[in-house]
């Protein structure tokens, strides 16, 4: 069982914007080598197309990112969203299309954007009284339309981007809500823990987006940890593809199994850790132990899952107590100690703990 990980490169002190996109780097390099232009064109132009960023999200971490100040108008405990359309450019944030309050427009991708935006400010902000991504009120900018058939959605550092998605093999990346909410929640994490993008601290970071994202979806349908599906971007497959979502908490390694894109390779447990030098460490990987975890402790406890069981991950999170390159043992250990802060030596701090024993992590 890992204790330890490699060291990650270095990068500047301070929260670091990196940059977080949806689709794993391995399922993109499985569509970048298939013999049809139609699925091997978008994959690499995604992946060149990521590479751009990911290089100037790092002169970002370097240089320092630019404050985004409140806009004029905004109110505080309100949320404050902007949509853009790049019109299938690169150039961010594009032609301003929707702003706070405006009406529905005739664009879906548009309209879906604004209303995931705000389902996340709602879920963070009712539930864990934060205001925002910065809990200081940060206006939420979003990009729709970004690039040709470009098959990703991320996380900047700054705002949200979307792509179409290609239509063979990726539909619209603003149709599953959990994915609007998995990436705003990077920039939480960003302002908070602020996990280290690589290895165990990595996937840490990339499970708590699918957590956060999936309890966003849960919220905004009021559905129990029983009947909600656990699935991390349900409905963004085109139809030719087997398989149901990207990820699934309920069952890692289940949530395709295609031709095309190969089987899931995420783990339930520690007994099948991947060890592997890429997605920076297998970020998107192994995230599956810890997302894997959450969803046992949240049917075990029943009921809303945002409610003690995410407020559990809330208070690990935001309590400035997490390290930066943090590995799963410390993070598990973290719950366990905030489920008995916050409840008590009851229900909560036992099914913690069974959870965390049920996936192969130590808890200290």
């Amino acid at each position: 069982m890992p204790t330890t990980q490699p060291t990650p490169p270095a990068a500047g002190g301070g929260t670091e914007p990196v940059f977080c996109a949806i689709v794993p780097p391995h399922v993109l390099d499985k569509l970048a080598r298939h013999d049809d232009p139609a699925l091997s064109g978008p994959a690499r132009r995604t992946i060149r197309r990521d590479a751009v960023e990911r290089t100037q999200r790092n002169l970002t971490t370097v240089i320092g990112a630019a404050a985004v100040a409140p806009r004029a108008g905004a109110e505080p405990g309100k949320p404050h969203r902007t949509v853009h359309d790049a019109r299938h450019g690169t150039d961010l944030p594009g032609r301003t299309v929707r702003t706070e309050g405006q009406e529905p427009g005739r664009d879906a991708t548009v309209n879906r954007a604004y209303t995931g935006l705000g389902a996340t400010f709602e879920l963070f902000l009712t539930a864990y009284g934060r205001d925002s991504i910065d809990g200081a009120g940060l206006p939420l900018d979003a990009t729709v339309h970004y690039d040709r058939d470009y098959n990703n959605a991320f996380w900047n550092g700054e705002q949200m981007v979307f792509g179409d998605g290609d239509g063979e093999i990726f539909l619209d990346f603003t149709l599953p809500i959990d994915v609007i909410g998995h990436e705003l929640t990077h920039g939480v994490t960003q302002h908070t823990a602020n996990l280290t993008y690589y290895g165990q601290s990595g996937a840490l970071n990339e499970s708590v987006s699918d957590v956060f994202g999936s309890l966003i979806k849960q919220y905004s349908l009021r559905q129990t940890a029983a009947e909600a599906d656990w699935l991390i971007g349900a409905g963004l497959l085109a139809p030719r593809v087997t398989g149901e979502a990207l990820r699934s908490m309920k069952a890692p390694g289940t949530a395709y199994d295609d031709d095309v894109l190969g089987k899931d390779p995420q783990p339930a447990t520690m007994d099948d850790y991947v060890r592997t030098g890429r997605d920076n460490g297998g970020v998107h990987i192994n995230s599956g132990i810890p997302n894997h975890a959450f969803y046992l402790l949240a049917t075990e406890l029943g009921g809303h899952a945002w409610e003690r069981a995410g407020q559990i991950w809330y208070d690990v999170l935001t309590s400035g107590a997490l390290a930066e390159d943090a590995l799963f043992t410390d993070f598990a250990t973290a719950t366990v100690r905030a489920a008995r802060e916050r409840y008590g030596d009851g229900d909560e701090r036992e099914a913690v703990a069974k959870a965390w024993e049920q996936v192969g992590v130590r808890t200290l």
